[in-house]
């Protein structure tokens, strides 16, 4: 099997069970020699800076990592009876998100906007380069980069728009250099 066929599911797990779940899944996997089969596992996860007021009143700032979809695991995996199977069986899960028995993969877009897979895009463009927008309702506009964020995976193009400049926000892959 390839890794084209795999497709990214949400399984509903019991709170606090993430770790757990995720964890003896990878396992399962490898026991049942299903590594080709049940790609990767992930519980998304986000750092998040806390400030604590103890008894005494003094305040402290700590760094928590906290799950960002708290009771949910994403499995990335060739959608078969066994696998199924495989991932309904697993202590702690409660089944797959998707009507019924029958799990839904999420879309492409859906798995990078809820991060869970990072796409790494090659901007061939920098500050105050001409840029075509190839895709959204602009497609086809040209602007100027004015700001350039690639660990955001976001450029703000400044389009003229009825006269007016207009700054408007778009991931890295929806704009290309303009070709003199």
């Amino acid at each position: 099997m390839s890794d084209y066929e795999a497709k990214w599911y949400v399984v509903h797990t019991y709170s606090g069970y993430e770790n757990k779940v995720a964890g003896d899944l990878m396992t399962t996997a490898e026991n049942r020699n299903l590594q080709d089969m049940i790609i990767d596992v992930k519980v998304p996860t986000e750092i998040v800076t806390e400030k604590v007021i103890n008894k005494k009143g003094e305040e402290t700032v700590k760094e928590v990592e906290h799950k960002i979809y708290p009771g949910y695991v994403f499995v990335k995996m060739v959608y078969t009876d066994e696998t199924w199977y495989v991932v309904r069986n697993i202590r702690g899960c409660t089944g797959f998100v998707g009507p019924g028995s029958k799990p839904v993969p999420l879309t492409e877009a859906e798995v990078y906007r809820m991060g869970v897979e990072q796409r790494s895009v090659k901007v061939s463009y920098s500050v105050g380069d001409s840029v075509r927008i190839i895709d959204g309702p602009l497609e086809d506009c040209v602007g100027v980069v004015d700001e350039l964020n690639t660990d955001e995976n976001y450029v703000r193009v400044i389009v003229s728009m009825f006269g007016r400049e207009t700054p408007v926000e778009l991931e890295l892959a929806q704009a290309e250099l303009l070709e003199d």
